[in-house]
């Protein structure tokens, strides 16, 4: 059976009208990700759910792609224009499904064909007649904070990068400049995997927040810095538990697997001795109490009484302890004793050769036992000169013969295969230390988990402790109050920060319209939000003196820093899908942050779009989203576009002229500013001088509706002359003419052209 499969399951529930209303459930799931669609006959309604990280282990089969692509394009949505072309039906598909969500492209292209196929609802209607499709709707799992790649991509939050080593594969990958590389200090791949997961997956859950926040807190504290470094001494030695207990199933235990297994184990007590001591209050320190029971002891002392560490690296197979086994002790100690035994043997062995013969020893060969082994002499040349009388001969290797003798027959009998019967002993114990071992393994998945988690929240208390972080609050108010918040990454890069705060109520300043010149800072501002909305919806200290966050269910972004442009469409169309996915899918709980929309097209199309939104989430009230947006459309406020309601707070960023030098203090403040400083912020960027005054005439020409003119209008008007030249020569030919020569003409007459056009 392939390792993945996908599972369409038919379900029922009355509706209201007492009719029952069939579910067609498609769940897919690979590489730790989930991703579910289902649809529901009683209103003809399609749900789906992104691609979500879980942790249950399950395999499910993935189909193509692309024909999943292709099959959702072709879907009956009765939503949409009948006239839209493929791409026109992408565009706009894409502002309500992720398609950068490919598990969740393959569920529902997997469940499109099975009721296409199955024709549910539909099974008296003529085959022309499709299924019908009224509405596709997403959903996220319950207490999972929805945000989708674009905003994991723009907010940094994960970035990979090309490993730089030239010992590494051209595909590996590093983690780069992201958020995830900042807090993560952890000392254990399961730390690195819990943190990860945690990040995937930001909850809204406050009792799973304060959780974590408290092991944070106590982590923290100056008096508990011992108890900190000794949890993660013990961390650094927890080990691939999961690949060790395969190993034993599979009866492939290695040498080190029993090293790193006890080591593994031993610290996994010591870490269980430690937080029995620590306060209970912490929720981590209690279930590692328990969960690290009785069981963990009995395996790390069961190894230790049994495995012999030092004789199995020297011996490089599994070796027991003395007095584990009184037969295997019985023969290794016959075995110990084989050596000065065997010196006699040969003694009397050498007593009845021939003299010509100066010595021999008494040797042990597996499978062929003892053997007499003799040094080669000179008359041995042929097979028959090798003949001993009283003596077998076996084989001659390395210019020594060796022979079976009747005393090396009656060791065979008295002392057998000693090797190998305590190879086979030992190994039968491992057998049995094996099962004990398996029997007890819940106890060693458990160490897995809870250590994960552990070393996670010991990682965000360090980074927190060192970079000055503060523990954010969390109330029922829809609101969210940021003091003296800092970008993590860019305090991180720079040193130096100015740190900026941000408030929205349940009825007033939701939404902020950030202005002011290029580069000061509005940018920045925005994903500083972002990043401490998400650290805080991850359980983690922020960049901030004080954070108190109200209830956020999803966090969307249309921010700056794209790196490239999908399906072949403009920059703006990409916007127009990021803004789509916030209108359709934020609520009151969410937390939608946009920057320089509508730049990518005409300037009264991007205003005009751009008011038209901000006005749709006005007329919402209280209903709607807490939005930072920023824009240089000075108009919008200049012809007073947007109504004045209190949800409307408008700010911008403190600057001013030193000559004619622009200086940036990049502190927020209310107001606004109606002049983007582009020419002098191209100058900081040392653009060439004359290329600025010309963009500055353009500008001025464009603002005062005069006409803008080409800069050498002489030359443009010679050009133009000779291309009328040109044209009424090639119109006075007479083509009819015999005498005409055309190839001669276009030599000497428009070729010469050629390089002035």
């Amino acid at each position: 059976m392939d390792q993945r499969q996908n599972f369409l399951i038919p379900d029922y529930q009355e509706d209201e009208d007492e009719q029952l209303a069939e579910i067609y459930l498609s769940v897919l799931w690979q590489s730790g990700l989930l991703a579910v669609a289902y649809y529901n006959s009683g209103d003809c309604s399609i749900h789906f759910m992104p691609d979500t990280p879980e942790t249950e282990l399950l395999r499910l089969l993935s189909r193509a792609l692309q024909t999943c692509k292709q099959r959702i394009i072709m879907g009956n949505f009765s939503s949409l224009p009948s006239n839209l072309s493929d791409s026109e039906k992408i565009l706009h598909l894409s502002s309500i499904i992720p398609f950068d969500c490919p598990l969740m492209v393959c569920t529902l292209g997997g469940l499109l064909k099975y009721i296409d196929r199955h024709r549910i609802g539909i099974q008296l209607e003529d085959s022309n007649v499709g299924v019908p499709i009224l509405s596709l709707r997403k959903y996220v799992m319950t207490d999972i904070v929805d945000m989708d790649q674009d905003t994991f991509s723009v907010l940094q939050i994960f970035k990979s990068e090309a490993h730089p080593s030239a010992y590494k594969m051209s595909s590996s990958v590093k983690e780069g400049l992201s958020l995830f590389g900042l807090l993560n200090r952890c000392q254990s791949k399961w730390g690195e995997s819990s943190m990860r997961l945690w990040f995937m997956r930001p909850t809204c859950c406050h009792a799973e927040l304060k959780s974590r926040l408290d092991a944070i807190e106590f982590f923290m504290a100056p008096r508990n810095q011992e108890t900190t470094e000794s949890l993660q001494g013990c961390l650094k030695r927890i080990k691939n538990i999961p690949l060790i207990l395969k190993r034993m199933t599979l009866s492939s235990t290695k040498v080190s697997d029993w090293q790193v297994l006890y080591k593994t184990v031993y610290n996994a007590v010591c870490i269980g001795d430690i937080c029995r001591t620590l306060p209970k209050t912490v929720a981590l320190f209690s279930c590692i109490s328990s969960a690290f029971n009785s069981d963990l002891h009995y395996i790390a002392s069961v190894i230790s009484k049994v495995v012999d560490f030092e004789e199995s690296v020297t011996l490089k197979c599994f070796c027991i302890k003395p007095f584990v086994d009184p037969v295997v002790d019985d023969k290794k100690r016959r075995l110990q004793g084989l050596s000065d035994f065997l010196t006699e043997i040969a003694r009397k062995e050498l007593e009845t050769l021939d003299n010509k013969i100066p010595s021999c020893s008494v040797i042990y060969m597996p499978l062929l036992g003892y053997l007499l082994s003799i040094e080669r002499l000179p008359s041995m040349q042929e097979s028959g000169d090798f003949e001993i009388e009283g003596l077998e001969f076996m084989f001659l290797s390395k210019d020594r013969a060796h022979y079976k003798s009747a005393r090396t027959r009656e060791l065979d009998a008295m002392l057998g295969d000693l090797h190998c019967d305590i190879r086979d002993h030992e190994t039968m114990i491992m057998h049995q230390l094996q099962t004990l071992i398996l029997e007890k393994s819940a106890v060693l998945h458990d160490v897995t988990e809870y250590a994960g988690q552990l070393d996670a929240l010991l990682a965000l208390a360090v980074a927190a402790r060192e970079n000055g972080y503060a523990r954010p609050c969390y109330t029922q108010n829809n609101s969210i109050t940021i003091r003296e918040g800092r970008h993590p990454l860019m305090v991180f890069c720079s040193g130096t920060f100015v740190p900026n705060s941000a408030e929205t109520a349940e009825k007033e300043k939701r939404i902020k319209i950030l202005t002011g010149p290029n580069s000061c800072g509005k940018s920045v501002y925005l994903k500083q939000v972002g990043l401490i909305v998400f650290m805080a919806l991850i359980g983690s200290y922020v960049p901030a003196s004080y954070a108190e966050i109200g209830p956020i269910d999803g966090i969307f972004t249309r921010l700056q820093t794209r790196e490239s442009v999908t399906l072949g469409l403009s920059t703006f169309m990409i916007d127009l899908n990021q803004v789509a996915r916030a209108v359709n899918n934020a609520t009151a709980n969410s937390l939608v942050l946009v920057d320089e929309f509508g730049k990518g097209t005409n300037t009264v199309d991007g205003l005009s779009l751009l008011a038209a939104v901000l006005r749709h989430w006005i007329s919402q009230g209280s209903s709607c989203p807490h939005i930072f947006l920023s824009t240089n459309f000075h108009s919008l406020i200049q012809l007073k576009i947007l109504p004045e309601d209190p949800l409307v707070h408008y700010q911008t960023f403190e600057w001013c002229l030193d000559g004619e030098d622009l200086i940036f203090f990049y502190q927020l403040k209310d107001g606004v500013s109606e002049v983007s400083q582009a020419a002098r912020v191209a100058a900081m960027a040392g653009m060439p001088e004359e290329i600025i005054r010309r963009g500055v005439e353009v500008s001025d020409l464009f603002r005062k509706g005069q006409a803008i003119h080409c800069l050498n209008q002489a030359a443009k008007e010679e050009k133009l002359e000779k291309c009328q030249k040109l044209v009424s020569g090639f119109l006075d030919l007479d083509l009819d003419d015999p005498q005409t020569d055309l190839q001669r003409y276009l030599c000497d007459q428009v070729l010469p052209f050629s390089s002035v056009l």
